[in-house]
């Protein structure tokens, strides 16, 4: 049997998923990886070093099988390459040192190129973000680059008039909030990925700060946004909102969209990632830090507050993280990768699973409206749906599970999104805590779920909180 197969079957969960039978979590897979090369004698220690810039990197220490045959080498880069896909897109950078191991490091330089390597995706979109190609190169174990992870405060800004926004990828919400109270509250529908002409995102965005400036009798401090993608300085540097301008119109008419409504409106305006916004909501109405904010809507984002109650600089787009590691995953669309957590954690995994439970839908259909008609089955006790979120939740359990990798210390886990609304969401936290407390006792970790109010809307509450005014 070949290592590989033996570190799968060594992996299978203690829970299985019903209707993802070949589920493999990547929490699993990872430790029965290196129960086999501990097994072996044959072990190598090496340091994966993400640097953001000179003042900011990550670092992941593992061990592989040193003098590797054929076979134990296809399950080293397997296991190095999964953890550099995850550190990419919840830590983010683009220069990687793999110290310790020159011939991975090769690799993945050949994995990540962007013409021709498997994850070309990720590479554009790192070069993009971090003005810098990426690039692997490698030294020795002892010579590995310093770790640097710097934080700063978000948000909490209560004083005065102030709107919050949230936009998704089926909806936009919005808060209006005098002194930290919510005086108004809004969801409008809009469907942004497919839009060619940002007048029509720019359009919607402002109709809803309107909205909330009106129940403000016109008077606003300052404006707050949460959206989807990577923000950085209030800049977009990826969205799927905005997946269907042309790729050649990104940087002229996509990259300042924000700071070209805030010029419109003349008041401090400030707009982060979705998940930052998710973490900060669940620090602020927990009144705790160490706190994990996951959003399950459209896609799927995650956001964190450290123990000092700031947050730092990491991507924490959980979205194109791997979490299963069967070789027939579902492929992700934009990146096609297999097993990443949107496919999961969203409207397009309540989408997906519906079939294998039993329900149907027009190809047409659009995946909010499959959720809603899936949501409002959960309502009457039908069984096929309960299948669906109780899937969700055990897989949810084993992600969870693997975050804990890769953040320094998770006390509280807040979810919200579409996803979560309803009966299904406190299935997904039952069936996610019961994996936690059976397999993963080391964790203590304490669930929130919102009401149904802060659930749908506390983002863009937590948003208004943003700028300083």
């Amino acid at each position: 049997m070949s290592v590989l197969k033996q570190i799968e079957q060594n992996a299978v969960p203690g829970t299985v998923p019903c209707l993802d039978k070949e589920f493999i979590p990547a929490v699993l897979w990872d430790r029965a990886f290196r129960k086999a090369v501990k097994d072996s004698g044959k072990v190598r220690k090496i340091r994966i070093v993400m640097e953001r810039n000179d003042q900011s990197a990550s670092a992941y220490d593992t061990e592989v099988f040193d003098n590797p045959t054929a076979e134990e080498f296809a399950a080293n880069m397997k296991h190095v390459e999964r953890l550099v896909k995850t550190m990419f897109w919840i830590k983010g950078g683009s220069k990687v040192v793999i110290a310790g191991d020159a011939s991975i490091a090769a690799e993945m330089n050949k994995i990540y190129d962007l013409k021709n390597g498997a994850r070309k995706f990720d590479s554009e979109v790192m070069g993009n973000i971090y003005y810098h190609p990426v690039e692997f190169v490698s030294c020795d174990y002892d010579k590995a680059p310093a770790e640097k992870n710097p934080s700063q405060p978000l948000g909490r800004h209560l004083n005065g008039n102030r709107i919050g926004f949230d936009l998704g990828g089926s909806d936009r919400k919005c808060a209006a909030t005098i002194d930290g109270k919510v005086v108004f509250s809004e969801e409008i529908p809009w469907s942004p990925y497919f839009e060619k002409d940002t007048k029509y995102h720019k359009d919607g965005i402002n109709d809803t700060l309107k909205h909330a400036a009106a129940a403000l009798g016109g008077k606003v401090d300052a404006i707050g946004g949460s959206t989807a993608g990577v923000i950085v300085q209030n800049r977009v540097r990826i969205s799927s909102l905005f997946r269907g301008v042309p790729k050649e119109e990104f940087e002229s008419k996509v990259s300042n969209i924000f700071l070209d409504i805030a010029k419109e409106w003349k008041v401090p305006f400030e707009v982060v990632n979705d998940g930052e916004v998710t973490a900060l909501a669940g620090s602020m109405q927990l009144n705790s830090n160490s706190v994990l904010g996951v959003s399950l809507g459209t896609s799927m984002a995650g956001g964190y507050v450290n123990p000092e109650g700031n947050i730092t600089d990491w991507l924490n787009e959980v979205a194109f993280a791997p979490i299963d590691y069967q070789e027939n995953g579902p492929v992700d669309e934009w990146s096609g990768d297999i097993g990443c957590g949107v496919q999961y954690f969203s409207q397009q995994g309540v989408a997906r699973l519906a079939p294998k439970a039993g329900i149907t839908f027009p190809d047409a259909m659009p995946f909010p409206e499959r959720l809603k008609i899936v949501q409002k089955l959960m309502e009457y006790g039908d069984e096929r749906a309960e299948k669906i979120y109780r899937t969700i939740g055990v897989e949810f359990g084993y992600c969870i599970a693997r975050y804990y990798d890769f953040y320094p210390a998770i006390d509280k886990l807040l979810i919200l999104g579409r996803v979560t609304s309803g009966k299904g969401g406190d299935i997904i936290m039952e069936e996610a805590g019961k994996v936690i407390r059976s397999e993963f006792p080391e964790h203590h970790l304490e669930f929130a779920i919102p009401d149904e109010t802060s659930r749908r809307h506390g983002q863009a509450v937590a948003a208004a909180s943003l700028p300083m005014a």
